[in-house]
């Protein structure tokens, strides 16, 4: 063959990477399909639901992008906490907190002009998901707590301290309901496009987060010092690179990103605080991110993938009779095959 055509074809490794992931999706599939076929449904037309469904009409197309909004934010930090070698599993708790920070503002002073109003939300949203990300490096750094285990206590303290101003200080008037507080007015929800519940600067407000993590790891020197601390901690502190500092500082971008995608969902989704605000966004994020490998590239892509699964599950329980949660089934199993393929792979090169 000649050089002329040869250079389009795949190189070796890209080959292989290539057939890894089609091994990955395959093995996902048949893993999916069998639990489909063992609870009596039809996986044909269960898949075109997951996958098919969300694209059927303007208002799950715009539901799909609500989702995607403040999931890609929270992907987008959790790139930068994995870059360094941190589970940052408190990715709950910081959207719960960013939530209730934002409402700070917006129930005080419900009279400032809403450009104004909004630019305050999102500061305290960012500044209340920064806080608590404080919490768990500070732990980690001086308690000698494993951030595992310091974020899924602060998500519970998170969560606790919604349902507590829910039901108490800012319940409904003369009523505390689970449904969460009163809603806000009109005036200061996130402009959305007519007739439909989708809210431009909520994907605007992710795509340039992504943007900004991608270029902060790809081409600034602290992206480099981050993933140096992430491949050996040990020698880069001999390097003299200021390895605790970084986790400081990545667990606090990445906690104010979650406190920026809490602010979506009460501005532009709930349009008020709701005890599980967070509505298990930041676990995804974390399934996305595995899949992703903390790849800034690849983000995208899955998390478009996973919000066209979790909303294309919407109709299964009306129209085949079984419940949504399938979806995580083939959420769970895409990441469980990436990530038995990543550690066949390094196995593979010890042995080498």
């Amino acid at each position: 063959m000649s050089m002329k055509y040869r250079q389009f074809l795949p190189t070796r490794r890209e080959a292989f990477v290539a057939g890894r992931w089609l091994l990955v999706l395959v093995g996902a599939l048949a893993f999916t399909h069998l639990v489909l076929l063992l609870s009596g449904t039809s996986p044909s037309a269960a898949y075109r639901l997951v996958l098919f469904d969300a694209f059927s009409s303007p208002s799950k197309r715009a539901d799909m992008v609500m989702l995607a909004s403040p999931l890609l934010l929270c992907s987008a930090g959790l790139t930068l906490t994995f870059a360094i070698g941190l589970y940052n599993l408190g990715i709950e708790g910081q959207v719960a907190i960013g939530a209730v920070a934002a409402m700070i503002p917006l129930r005080l002073l419900p009279d400032v002009p809403p450009l104004l109003l909004w630019g305050l939300a999102f500061s305290a949203g960012a500044l209340g998901g920064a806080g608590w990300g404080l919490v768990i490096a500070l732990l980690r750094l001086y308690g000698r707590v494993s951030e595992i285990f310091a974020g899924l206590g602060m998500n519970f303290l998170a969560t606790g301290v919604a349902l507590y101003l829910v039901l108490g200080p800012w319940k409904r008037p003369g009523i505390a309901s689970m449904s969460g507080t009163e809603r806000l007015p009109n005036a200061i929800w996130l402009p959305t496009l007519e007739g439909l519940r989708v809210a431009p600067a909520a994907p605007v407000l992710a795509l340039l987060a992504l943007a900004l993590v991608w270029f902060a790891l790809a081409r600034t020197h602290w992206g480099l010092s981050v993933r140096a601390v992430g491949a050996n901690p040990a020698a880069s502190r001999r390097l003299g690179v200021p390895s605790s500092r970084r986790l400081v500082e990545t667990l606090a971008v990445c906690g104010a990103l979650a406190g920026i995608a809490g602010t979506l969902q009460v501005l532009a989704v709930f349009h008020a605080l709701i005890p599980n605000i967070s509505s298990g966004i930041g676990l995804m994020g974390l399934l996305v991110v595995l899949l992703a490998q903390a790849n800034p590239a690849w983000v995208l892509p899955v998390v478009l993938l996973f919000a066209t699964f979790t909303i294309g599950s919407v109709g299964l329980p009306l129209q085949l009779q079984i419940d949504s949660s399938i979806s995580g089934v083939l959420q769970g199993a895409l990441v469980l095959g990436a990530l038995v393929a990543q550690g066949v792979r390094k196995g593979g090169r010890r042995s080498e």
